[in-house]
């Protein structure tokens, strides 16, 4: 069979495998992610190896593309009027959930004699969350509320502030390790940023004043398609963050294109084709193998990362003021970790090629427990909040 004949059987055979896998989830209440990863992970090299080689060619492009519908469709959370009502409790939750991971991480592992460079880049990878998982869930049992609401808000922001944590914490192993200058990846960390909420202004801005005008009614596909790729390439050119260009993207145009009532409409219809293909890719990549050498440093740190997240979430919900409902439930929503934790501790690997192996079995290991294991707790706490809270919750609609 020629590559052109595997490629067209492998996407037949995915849309049909996401077909059957959601019948599935319905059925026993696994979140659709987990089984999509599972299949993934059996059909892998490691476990049957039924996929063609030139099909892991696909992943880098399949992964950039999939996380800017993610950050565009979750930068819609990102409507000034809304953040007007919750926007303390979002910041706050970030922000404590986020050194909540990042803090116990550390201490755990440095007290368990854990190298410190190790342990510190370790603990700069633990707020990385999954937004594509995240999303996935929320959109699979059509959750609404102001915890769902929230949620989406919280895993918008917490990987930008992730990187940034993560940039410091790469800075200050290098110089722990005998570098010269401890500012210069602190202002690469600046740049990335910066220049990843520039791209998404100066992109979002001609996006939601075209868009839904260069023909009538909602956007077309091409309109939406074009211009969240186009923010997701510059910011890749120019060494940004294109989830965050994205993320930013989606929020100019959930403000200012007031024009057309739902701006997001098209990159909802094709994101869900994307994700499955995504999810099942993110699968290929596990070597389940990995499981067996976690030991007690990986235990401790998925033991660290959950409590830290879980009690990050609760205190920043108190400090934020927000609904009890919020607070009970938020730290157990932020558990799933998944491809920018793995890309951050490849770079992790490449900067400090002496920790590599460590770390590397470490993250892979741990990432295929959270990602298997998050969206179960995530889509838990979800539904018993919507049972605790059921005139704020509503998914029948």
């Amino acid at each position: 069979m020629d590559s052109s004949g595997n490629i067209l059987l492998f996407l037949g055979s995915i849309f049909l495998v996401g077909l059957v896998v959601n019948e599935i989830g319905k059925r026993t209440r696994i979140p659709r992610v987990t089984l999509l990863l599972l299949v993934g992970a059996l059909a892998s090299p490691n476990a049957l190896n039924i996929i063609p080689d030139d099909i892991y060619n696909w992943f880098p492009y399949v992964s950039q593309i999939a996380l800017c519908m993610v950050g565009f469709l979750l930068g819609e959370q990102f409507v000034y009027r809304t953040l007007i009502k919750s926007g303390k409790a979002v910041w706050s939750i970030t922000i404590t959930e986020s050194l909540g991971a990042f803090g116990l991480v550390f201490l755990t592992l440095y007290f368990l004699n854990v190298p410190t460079i190790t342990a510190l880049l370790l603990a700069g990878i633990a707020p990385a969350s999954a937004p594509a998982a995240t999303m996935d869930i929320v959109k699979e049992y059509k959750l609404k509320g102001t915890l769902p609401t929230v949620l989406l808000e919280v895993v918008a922001i917490d990987d930008a502030f992730g990187i940034i944590i993560f940039a410091a914490c790469l800075a200050i192993a290098e110089f722990l390790n005998g570098g010269a200058n401890l500012y210069w990846d602190i202002g690469i960390a600046i740049w990335e940023i910066t220049a990843a909420i520039l791209i998404g202004c100066v992109v979002g801005w001609p996006m939601s004043k075209l868009t839904g005008r260069l023909s009538s009614g909602e956007p077309t596909l091409i309109e939406a398609l074009g211009f969240v790729l186009l923010s997701g390439g510059i910011a890749l050119l120019l060494g940004a963050s294109y989830l965050l260009s994205s993320i930013v993207l989606g929020a100019v145009v959930a403000n200012f294109a007031t024009h057309h009532t739902r701006p997001f409409h098209e990159i909802e219809g094709i994101s869900t084709p994307l994700l499955i293909v995504f999810f099942l890719m993110v699968g290929f990549q596990f070597d389940i193998s990995v499981l067996g050498s976690l030991g007690f440093i990986g235990a401790a740190y998925i033991i660290s990362r959950s409590i830290g997240l879980i009690m990050g979430g609760y205190i920043g919900a108190k400090i934020g003021g927000a609904d009890k409902v919020i607070t009970n439930h938020i730290g157990l929503c932020l558990l799933p970790q998944a491809g920018i934790a793995l890309g951050l501790a490849l770079m992790a690997a490449e900067r400090h090629p002496e920790y590599a192996s460590q770390i590397l079995s470490i993250l892979v290991g741990t990432t295929i427990i959270f990602e298997l294991f998050g969206p179960i707790f995530t889509r838990l706490a979800l539904i018993h909040a919507n049972k605790d809270d059921k005139e704020k919750y509503d998914t029948t609609k």
